[in-house]
């Protein structure tokens, strides 16, 4: 059904694109980002989306626009733009010429874009027309370097309802970051004096250290062949219930059953899954990279408000038929767990370390999968002033990455589970879908 969604087609009529600054006056200055920041594997935009049900008259807008401006204030490095200095180092020059913003009409409904078109209530990525929700500006797309940080879209929709859609640049913010400050918007959007939450910069926090010392092999950045393109691929979106997640734990062995996070269950399931669809070789090694969050790391004294990429990505190696043949699903969910364990300030300092050695690498791409957990991040209670989003969160994934998101099973009075956006080639598409449904019809 997600594949026939995305034949739907529809038309967007445009505003010129503007810039938004800060509502007030924003300090002149230049910010240097973290070592964590700035390495090429972040030097991306990402795109997230919010839709939003009719809830009267309303000019959505006006009041994003209006909010967005207020929220520069306190949040204006977002205003600049990121330029590099020695040793790919980058800046963020605080110049307030301000982030994109597109007002937008289109004719279209948003049951339309629902899985089954027929108002059953459940939005999920891939979106049709995504391109026409988010329309790539031209001249601020091309990379992370000198455009403006972020792009805004309103589209109003024919049932009243609306689309927020953001593409941000990614050095500046990870996910829980980029949520921080779309959250703060929608506090102001409800008429707030200020954010709750106080944005910190601090970047200097997750530097290198001088001189770097690393303390671990930090196999997630090993240097390995470049995977070949993976040519025409197709993205879904599977949602697990409580008790999807109840039957996969139900494979666990005892000492994990009861102990393993959905996390770890689930992560452990679709890597699995994954790998026997793409039917890697034997002897292959086969990656797990987990995205890790550092807030809770308090060795790191991160303040409440960070809004930088603080993440590292410990690494799960093993083989293809280790994974599949040799291991169980409870091997797996080790796995998952071990590479958790391994986050500690040590290993974040470490890591930081490694990025400045190395002159700040991509991540090792072949045959991984890199999973990033988005749920708790707060994109599905953006709350604008209508209501929380019938659908917020990433708006497309690729080749080798996984969002789990925070969606509801049967529209928005449903229960809530976990989307998991995953994209492959159509054959390893059919054979992981396939796998799904052994799962989705398991019997009760």
């Amino acid at each position: 059904m997600a594949m026939e969604k995305q034949q739907l087609r529809f038309s967007v009529r445009r505003r010129e694109p503007e810039l938004v600054g800060p509502a007030a006056p924003t300090p002149r200055e230049t910010k240097r980002l973290s070592d964590l920041d700035d390495h090429e594997t972040l030097r991306v935009q990402v795109k997230f989306a919010f839709f939003y049900r009719a809830g009267g008259e309303h000019d959505a807008a006006g009041v994003v626009r209006r909010a967005l401006g207020e929220a520069l204030v306190p949040y204006y490095p977002l205003a600049g733009r990121v330029r590099e200095v020695e040793e790919r180092k980058l800046v963020v020059d605080c110049t307030g010429e301000g982030v994109l913003f597109v007002e937008a009409d289109a004719d279209v409904r948003l049951e339309e874009l629902e899985e089954d078109g027929d108002g059953g209530g459940e939005l999920r990525p891939p979106f049709p027309s995504m391109d026409q929700l988010l329309l790539d500006v031209e001249g601020s797309g091309g990379g992370v370097l000198g455009s403006p940080l972020l792009l805004v879209q309103v589209t109003r929709l024919l049932c009243g309802g609306f689309v927020l859609a953001v593409r941000v640049n990614h050095t500046m913010c990870d996910a829980i970051g980029a949520a921080q400050f779309l959250l703060a918007v929608g506090e102001l959007a409800r008429g707030l004096p200020a954010p709750t939450v106080r944005p910190a910069w601090c970047r200097e926090l997750l530097d290198a250290r001088s001189p770097p010392a690393p303390s671990f092999p930090h196999r997630e950045f090993d240097v390995v062949p470049p995977p070949p393109p993976p040519g025409d691929l197709v993205t879904r979106t599977f949602t697990f219930t409580a008790a999807d997640v109840a039957a996969i734990r139900e494979g666990l062995p005892p000492r994990l059953r009861g102990t393993a996070t959905t996390f770890e269950a689930l992560t452990a399931f679709l890597w699995r899954a994954r790998t026997a669809a793409l039917e890697l070789p034997d002897g292959e090694d086969a990656r797990l990279v987990v995205i890790a969050n550092l807030r809770g790391v308090a060795e790191l004294n991160l303040p409440g408000g960070y809004y930088g990429n603080a993440c590292v990505a410990p690494t799960a190696i093993t083989t293809g038929e280790a994974l599949l043949r040799r291991g169980s699903l409870g091997d797996a969910a080790e796995m998952v767990r071990e590479a958790k364990a391994a986050v500690t300030a040590e290993y974040a300092r470490s890591a930081a370390d490694v990025l400045v050695l190395r002159g700040r690498p991509l991540l090792a791409l072949s045959n991984v999968f890199v999973v990033s957990d988005h749920r708790h991040a707060g994109f599905h209670r953006l709350d604008l002033g209508w209501g929380e989003p019938a659908y917020g969160g990433g708006a497309d994934v690729v080749f080798g990455l996984a969002f789990l998101v925070s969606v509801k099973n049967g529209g928005g009075g449903g229960e809530s589970a976990v989307g998991a956006l995953v994209s492959l080639p159509p054959p390893a598409m059919e054979r992981f879908a396939s796998e799904m449904e052994k799962l989705y019809t398991r019997p009760n």
